[in-house]
C-alpha cells in the first residue's frame, strides 16, 4: 500500500484480483480504478503510479458490491427488522433492499431510518399501509391495503421506493383470499414499479397467484417447501417463469429447500435473484448471511458465475436501480467486495434441516461503498422475542468472550510503540 500522490489520477487501486462482473461483462484478472467514490477504469494492467492508494488483492475474487434483494432493516420499529451495517461491513452486500417492513403510514419514519446506514437501502413499500410490525396479519384487516395511499406514498419517495411487496399466505391474507394481491399489482400498475409477492403456507395457493402476475413481477421463498406442499414442484410455476415473472430465493427462517430448487433447477428454471430474506429470526441461522445464501445455491448445482449474476446485476435490473448499481463498469458507484476463495466440502443446511455440501465458500475480506471501506461494528443485541437454541446462545456467547478478549488485551506490545513526544523536545 503507499502512500498519498498530490498528483494522482486515482484514489484507489484494487489490483491484481480476479474480477467477476457479470454485469460489466468481465471476468479474469482486471485491475479496478476509483475516483470520487466512482469506478474510473478497469483494466488488466492499470499503472499503480497513477493511484494514492494502492491494494494488493492478488489471489482474491473481487466482485460488485452485493445486492441482496429481500432483506428487513426497520430496526427497533418493527418485529423482524434489524440493523444491516453490523453484517454488511464483513459480507460484501452494500446494497440491502427492505422487502416491505414499512408500509405508507411508517415509511416517512423508515426513510429517516434507512439514510442513516452506512449501506444502501432502497425499499419495496407494503401493500398494507401497517406494514410489518408484527410477525404476520398486516392484511387481514383489508382496509389496511388502501391502493390510493399506498400510490401517494410511492411517488412522494421516487427513487427510495423501487417496489411494492405483499405476503400471500393465510397466516397474513386471513379470508380475503387474493384481494390484497389484486391491490398490490393495482398500485404497482399505477406506479409503473415491480411487485414482490411472499408465498407461503395456503390458501391461497400459489396456483392462483401466479396468473395475476405481470412479467417482471417477482416472486419470493420461490423454493420454499411450505408453499410447495405436498405435490412438491408447481407445474403453474413453470407457466410463469416462462411468462417472465422473476424467481427470488429469499431464504429466511422458513422459505428455502434444497429439494424444491434441485426440482427447479433441473426443469430449467434457475432462479432470477439470490436474497437472504436476512431478518431477526434467520440473522443467527438458517440464513446467516448472502455469502452463506450463496454457497448454499453452489451446494445445489449453480455455478459461481451465475450466482454471482443473481446477487449483483440481476437484482439491479429486477428493480431498476439506478446509477450503475450491481456492476463495476466505469461510471458505476464503486461499491465492491473483496472475497478470499475457499475449497473443499462445506456443510450447510436448509430452514428444514436437509443437508448438502459446498465445493467453495466466499469469505469477505473488505467491503467499498463509495470506494471506502465499510468500518467493522459490532452486532446488535438479539431481541427478547427472537426464538434461539441452545447452541445458539452458547455460540452468541462465545463470540462475546472471544470479541470481548480481543479488546480488552492491549493493541500491541512494547516493541509496536513508539515515542511520539520525546522527553527534551528532539
Amino acid at each position: 500500500m503507499s502512500g498519498d500522490r498530490p498528483s494522482a489520477r486515482w484514489d484507489l487501486l484494487l489490483t491484481g484480483g480476479d474480477l467477476l462482473d457479470p454485469g460489466g461483462g468481465r471476468a479474469g484478472r482486471h485491475d479496478v480504478a476509483v475516483r470520487d467514490g466512482r469506478v474510473a477504469e478497469v483494466g488488466p494492467s492499470l499503472p499503480r503510479a497513477a493511484a494514492a492508494e494502492v491494494v494488493d488483492v492478488s489471489g482474491r475474487l473481487v466482485t460488485p458490491g452485493l445486492v441482496d434483494l429481500h432483506t428487513h432493516v426497520y430496526g427497533g420499529a418493527t418485529y423482524w427488522g434489524i440493523d444491516p451495517d453490523p453484517v454488511a461491513w464483513h459480507s460484501g452486500v452494500t446494497t440491502w433492499v427492505d422487502a416491505g417492513s414499512s408500509g405508507a403510514y411508517s415509511f416517512p419514519a423508515f426513510a429517516a431510518t434507512a439514510a442513516r446506514y452506512a449501506v444502501r437501502v432502497p425499499a419495496l413499500l407494503n401493500i398494507s399501509a401497517v406494514g410489518l410490525i408484527a410477525p404476520v396479519g398486516e392484511s387481514r384487516e383489508l382496509a389496511n391495503c388502501d391502493v390510493e395511499l399506498a400510490v401517494t406514498t410511492a411517488r412522494a419517495y421516487r427513487g427510495r421506493i423501487v417496489g411494492f411487496k405483499v405476503r400471500m399466505d393465510r397466516h397474513n391474507v386471513g379470508v380475503h383470499g387474493v384481494e390484497p394481491l389484486r391491490r398490490a399489482v393495482e398500485a404497482a400498475d399505477a406506479c409503473g414499479l415491480p411487485l414482490m409477492v411472499h408465498i407461503g403456507a395456503a390458501p391461497p395457493a400459489v396456483a392462483d397467484l401466479l396468473p395475476l402476475l405481470r412479467p417482471g413481477d417477482l416472486i419470493t421463498h420461490c423454493a420454499s417447501g411450505i408453499a410447495a406442499g405436498p405435490d412438491g414442484f408447481d407445474p403453474a410455476s413453470r407457466e410463469a417463469y416462462q411468462a417472465g415473472v422473476l424467481f427470488d430465493v429469499g431464504h429466511g427462517s422458513g422459505g428455502f429447500a434444497f429439494d424444491v430448487l434441485e426440482a427447479q433447477l433441473a426443469a430449467g428454471m434457475p432462479p432470477h435473484t439470490v436474497s437472504t430474506d436476512l431478518h431477526s429470526r434467520s440473522l443467527h441461522g438458517p440464513a446467516f448471511d448472502l455469502p452463506t445464501t450463496m454457497a448454499k445455491m453452489l451446494a445445489a448445482g449453480m455455478g459461481l458465475e451465475r450466482v454471482v449474476e443473481a446477487t449483483t446485476i440481476g437484482p439491479a435490473r429486477a428493480l431498476g436501480l439506478a446509477g450503475g448499481v450491481g456492476t463495476l463498469a466505469p461510471g458505476a458507484p464503486a461499491d465492491i467486495a473483496v472475497f478470499a476463495v475457499e475449497h473443499g466440502r462445506f456443510e450447510l443446511a436448509d430452514v428444514h434441516g436437509q443437508r448438502r455440501a459446498s465445493p467453495l465458500r466466499l469469505v469477505n475480506e473488505t467491503t467499498y461503498r463509495d470506494g471506502r471501506p465499510l468500518t467493522p461494528r459490532l452486532p446488535e443485541p438479539v431481541p427478547s422475542w427472537i426464538p434461539l437454541t441452545d447452541a445458539q446462545r452458547g455460540a452468541l456467547r462465545r463470540r462475546e468472550t472471544a470479541v470481548r478478549r480481543l479488546l480488552t488485551s492491549p493493541l500491541v506490545g512494547p516493541d509496536g510503540l513508539a515515542e511520539q513526544f520525546p522527553r527534551h523536545g528532539g
